[in-house]
């Protein structure tokens, strides 16, 4: 009993510092000219009330923040866990399951089928965990916090005009951490630019709504250059004394260099399976995950969309892989 009245006047002790209580001022002044200002744009009183009314800085989040683990896994590690055949086994179901829409969607604007229940599986899993912190809370966290609080600034008052057209309620509006929200795991930001309606209910609804979720996934690769008469790259053979303008390939990968698949054809890079390269006139970049020695890829423009999402190759490469066993 003593120890635990102890830690408890520790903790009081704590929570009641200088230092402690001179963060919780500056965030409550921090908060009064966050209220003006997204007041001045046109943010009522109801929605900051309901949004911010109660808000305080999120422990967690910043540690989240402060802490993401070291990119550790393998090229390999990472394919498996984020393509796995479990993954793919629900994904061709999902496929079937809602093709009536996804072909409707798809051909609206020119972003297979295969693609839009891909990037649904990666992000939440086909919709299955979609983060469990308050977006506004989360966002103001990180736009008070001052390590990126310029651009969590504008994510905040980009989510409270989301709240302010009535998408969403704030109770709803649940996301990650960092403020990433619904089925496709969008920034406020990138909600307000690419965030669909199908269903014309009035609301672009990414947290329930399964059609606005396809529609909006594909809009926004639509909008990034999607093409739907090309795939995202394929796996290929490089010769071991790969050399071009005096280049070997590290350093063509590295430099983002571009060629016809003609030219790659010329320079003895072949399919995975040692079959030619197809003779589309189509311009690919080599990109090696793994450095040299591992596994080498062409990728097309479509790669480059997919990297507009999520800035990772191992990611667009997962991406690429998994839609390639829904085919």
């Amino acid at each position: 009993m003593r120890y635990i009245i102890c830690l408890c006047l520790i903790i009081l002790a704590i929570s009641n510092s200088p230092q402690a209580l001179a963060i919780e001022t500056d965030f409550d002044q921090w908060l009064i000219e966050l209220r003006k200002e997204a007041k001045s744009l046109g943010i009522s009183d109801n929605v900051l009330g309901a949004a911010l009314g109660n808000v305080r800085p999120i422990k967690r989040v910043i540690e989240l923040d402060r802490r993401q683990p070291e990119f550790t896994m393998t090229f390999e590690e990472y394919l498996s866990k984020i393509a796995s055949a479990t993954r793919a086994r629900v994904a061709a179901k999902k496929l079937i399951e809602h093709d009536e829409i996804l072909t409707k969607v798809s051909q609206k604007y020119g972003v297979q089928k295969r693609y839009i229940v891909t990037f649904w599986g990666v992000e939440t899993n086909f919709g299955q965990y979609l983060g469990s912190f308050s977006v506004p809370h989360s966002l103001a966290t990180l736009a008070h916090d001052g390590r990126r609080s310029a651009y969590f600034r504008k994510e905040l008052l980009n989510a409270l005009k989301i709240l302010e057209e009535g998408h969403i309620t704030p109770d709803k509006m649940k996301g990650s951490w960092a403020g990433a929200m619904g089925q496709s795991q969008f920034m406020p930001s990138s909600f307000l630019s690419y965030a669909v309606d199908w269903d014309g209910d009035g609301k672009r609804d990414i947290w329930e709504t399964k059609a606005d979720v396809f529609a909006s996934t594909a809009n926004y690769l639509s909008k990034v250059g999607w093409r739907d008469d090309m795939t995202w790259g394929r796996a290929v053979k490089i010769p071991a004394d790969l050399i071009i303008d005096g280049k070997g390939p590290k350093s063509l990968a590295d430099a983002k260099t571009r060629l016809k698949l003609v030219e790659w054809s010329r320079a003895g890079v072949m399919k995975n399976d040692g079959k030619p390269l197809p003779s589309r006139d189509f311009t690919a970049r080599l990109v090696l995950p793994a450095g040299s020695k591992g596994p080498a890829f062409l990728v097309y423009s479509n790669f480059d969309s997919i990297l507009a999402w999520n800035r990772s190759n191992y990611y667009a490469l997962a991406i690429g892989h998994l839609s390639d066993r829904l085919r």
